[in-house]
């Protein structure tokens, strides 16, 4: 096997690194000492030996990227996702995070193990938004490759895990396991496009640094009571950072009665039973529905919308809950879109504007 000088290697991974990056020491020396850590941090042999260890945990999900994958093939969809995965990955070891694993579109982060981290929280905060900002990156990418945007939710806890070595002599892999890694993965389904949510245990502990938005409390299955959801909008300090916000949440907004189809999806797959409902206000990002049909917040869902009442063909939206109102036959719920093609969001703009401008004459 090849030898390979470690200090011949950081100097190499500095070509990697952008020189103009605040988050690096711009003395040379200092810069090879970080970039050095970063490396020992992503190659340290784990202990063999489980452990309890409070750590925080980030993890992230590309928002209909299955859409997206149904359109392009699956070398083109692999392209994609390693272009996506590469950059995320330089973020999350500069700012010390390890990747405990890949599942698909999603991303596990630990902060705080296999080795301690002083700031474990501070780091994760700073590297989920930075995540988020590097999203206009990505999509600019893939707008070249004519694909749809693609957009990040992130969920992030703190809490005990036991971490260490699971499996066998034949194959293991260094992860954590706990209550904390579940609670971990409820913030992240519940988190919006473009959005940033943290635990109650992470907000407590955050809270004297950061500026927040929306407080969720919602029920969460394997758990007594409401679970509290913040999101982060920026942190203060030494390293002031402010997560990018999606505008197409505030866009104006129309009342109107259109029919719409709609599937349940339960994971990646879309239930075959097709509901019914009518749109009754409509938004660049979102709308309003009524149906007979009851669901529950936070699910996601396919709806086919006929764009022929907008002048244009049928097409496929897919959207998550986010909450659900009991009204005179039915039920009412906002729902975002979560993935949509730019050709349809193109439709809905311009047929909102036309109203809003109808409106205003």
């Amino acid at each position: 096997m090849k030898h390979i000088d470690r200090q011949d290697l950081i100097r190499e991974l500095l070509a990697t690194f952008d020189p103009g990056n605040p988050a690096l020491p711009q003395n040379g020396e200092q810069r090879l000492q970080a970039i050095g850590t970063a490396i020992d941090r992503a190659t340290v042999h784990a202990p063999t030996d489980s452990e309890t260890r409070r750590v925080t945990i980030l993890l992230s999900d590309l928002r209909g990227f299955t859409a997206v994958a149904e359109q392009f093939t699956a070398m083109e969809m692999v392209t994609a996702l390693n272009r996506y995965l590469e950059r995320m990955t330089e973020i999350i070891v500069r700012h010390g995070g390890c990747i405990d694993k890949f599942m698909g579109d999603s991303i596990m982060v630990l902060f705080g193990a296999p080795l301690p981290l002083d700031n474990d929280i501070e780091a994760a905060l700073a590297c989920a938004i930075e995540m988020q900002l590097a999203m206009d990156d990505i999509n600019a990418q893939n707008l070249l490759h004519g694909m749809a945007p693609l957009y990040m939710g992130i969920g992030i806890n703190t809490g005990e895990v036991v971490v260490g070595h699971l499996g066998s002599r034949l194959h293991s892999e260094y992860t954590v396991i706990g209550d904390q890694v579940n609670l971990t993965s409820r913030v992240e389904a519940h988190s919006l496009r473009g959005q940033i949510l943290l635990s109650e245990n992470t907000y407590q502990q955050a809270k004297d640094y950061i500026d927040i938005g929306d407080v969720n409390e919602v029920q969460v299955k394997g758990k007594r009571g409401c679970v509290r959801m913040v999101e982060l909008l920026a942190l203060r300090g030494a390293r002031p950072m402010t997560a990018p916000q999606r505008e197409v949440r505030n866009s104006a907004r129309v009342e109107v009665d259109m029919p719409l189809a709609y599937q349940v999806l339960k994971g990646k797959s879309v239930l075959p039973e097709e509901h019914t409902g009518r749109i009754v206000d409509l938004g660049y990002g979102g709308m309003f529905v009524v149906s007979p049909d009851e669901l529950e917040p936070f699910d996601d869902i396919k709806i086919a919308l006929s764009l022929s009442l907008m002048g244009r063909e049928l097409t496929e939206i897919y959207a998550k809950v986010l909450r659900v109102t009991k009204i005179d036959g039915g039920y009412m719920f906002p729902v975002e879109f979560t993935s949509i093609e730019p050709k349809a969001q193109l439709a809905i703009k311009e047929f909102v504007d036309s109203i809003v401008q109808s409106n205003t004459r």
